[in-house]
């Protein structure tokens, strides 16, 4: 099959890989009939995550149909078209239980990148994000093996299209579980700080969930505009004015009910931040 593959940073090239197998009986393997680039990957591209190493596929936001199944495999078939979700998850564990799957304690055998000394668990392997995430192979390739498939495959109904259902796999959860976790409701007023996919995804279920308003700062006019028109979102250019002083000014100085930030480590002016300087000449 033809795949991603990451072998330095900056430096990743579509190349043949071997096709995947099953190799547990709740495995599955799906044909990849649609997958994207998420923010994150730009972290592994730069080389800003540690754990990749030369040879990973990259990609964690794909869909597909199944072409095979372990004989454990009870919820699909071959044939299904599904949905994969970034994080691999047992359904079982003390935090499954609780429908926590991203701290799922059985997945991942790797440390993670959790920045302490101490004894915590890592949390979930994710698909294609290094081997501190269980190192699985990630979905930007013709082929993907699935773990776990009685717990994270999301079955597509037919009529459906690939576009409108590819960002089930990790974009539109994400910005809408921040929303949630914000407590947005009818009334609510909400600042976004960041107008990239996750902001524009947490802008859309804020509206569906009834925000009375809703303020996005980034510094990209383009982005700015497309949340104004499709989510009626305030735009705050913060190239242009303090956003802070903006939205206190315009809440009776109240301050919102719930920020989101849907920025990424690599956001303008952090250290992480990547500056290309074009030589002279």
């Amino acid at each position: 099959m033809r795949a991603l593959v990451y072998h330095s940073g900056h430096d990743v090239r579509v190349e043949s890989m071997p096709d995947p197998v099953i190799q547990e009986p709740d495995d599955i393997i799906i044909r990849v009939t649609a997958t994207a680039i998420c923010g994150s990957d730009l972290h592994l591209y730069r080389g800003k995550v540690p754990g990749l190493k030369s040879g990973d596929i990259l990609g964690h936001e794909f869909m597909g149909v199944v072409v095979e199944a372990g004989p454990a495999v009870m919820k699909l078939r071959k044939g299904d078209r599904v949905v994969i979700p970034f994080v691999i998850a047992c359904g079982s564990c003390f935090f499954c239980d609780q429908h926590l799957y991203s701290a799922c304690e059985t997945t991942n055998p790797d440390s993670g990148t959790i920045m302490n000394s101490k004894s915590i668990r890592s949390g979930a392997a994710l698909f294609g994000y290094t081997h501190k995430y269980g190192g699985i192979p990630g979905g930007q390739a013709e082929y993907v093996r699935v773990p776990k498939a009685n717990v994270g495959p999301i079955k597509i109904p037919t009529g459906l299209a690939d576009e409108q259902v590819l960002f089930l796999s990790d974009i539109l959860p994400t910005g809408y579980q921040a929303v949630l976790n914000g407590g947005v409701g009818q009334g609510s007023t909400v600042a976004i700080f960041g107008a990239g996919p996750v902001g524009q995804m947490a802008a859309a279920s804020a509206r569906m969930l009834g925000a009375e308003k809703i303020f996005m700062v980034d510094h990209h006019a383009y982005r700015l505009e497309f949340a104004k028109n499709q989510y009626g979102v305030i735009p705050i250019n913060f190239d242009d004015v303090d956003a802070a002083e903006y939205i206190v000014e315009n809440t009776a100085h109240r301050g919102v009910d719930a920020v989101i930030d849907a920025v990424g480590f690599e956001a303008k002016g952090s250290p992480a931040e990547v500056r290309v300087i074009k030589a002279n000449g």
